[in-house]
């Protein structure tokens, strides 16, 4: 436990400001449309990405490689979806195949607003969370 709040107390308001500057501020629409369709887009979002790790953050070399390629992997094949659809399994209910949840990862009953933030959300703390543990590890 206490090596989970060690790692925890990593996550600092840098790396947070540093995520948010790249994954929004510096993310052009092309990137944005294109990254999960082509690789290229995908490739520059996750190298514009990294500019703010860059510049406030000074991570090894290491780290600044998964960060980046983390980050190229998680956009291009929208895995916060698959972790979304997956998480549904620790319920009671057994969730609906994945044909019919591949957009977001939750049930199409679910409203669209809805099921696309819990998706962010999903996307922002995997990206959080491995950032955090490269920067800690790395």
């Amino acid at each position: 436990m206490h090596h989970i709040l060690a790692f925890i107390s990593t996550i600092t308001v840098a790396q947070l400001i540093a995520h948010m500057i790249g994954d929004y501020l510096l993310q052009s629409g092309w990137m944005a449309e294109g990254k999960t369709k082509a690789w290229l887009p995908a490739a520059v979002h996750g190298l514009v990405y990294a500019i703010p790790f860059v510049l406030i953050l000074h991570p090894s070399v290491a780290a600044l490689a998964v960060i980046v390629g983390s980050h190229i992997l998680i956009d291009h094949y929208r895995l916060a979806r698959h972790v979304c659809w997956a998480k549904n399994w620790l319920g009671l209910e057994r969730p609906k195949p994945w044909k019919e949840c591949s957009k977001t990862g939750f049930d199409p009953q679910r409203p669209e607003y809805m099921a696309t933030w819990l998706m962010i959300i999903a996307d922002n703390l995997m990206h959080v969370l491995i950032n955090g543990l490269a920067l800690f590890l790395l």
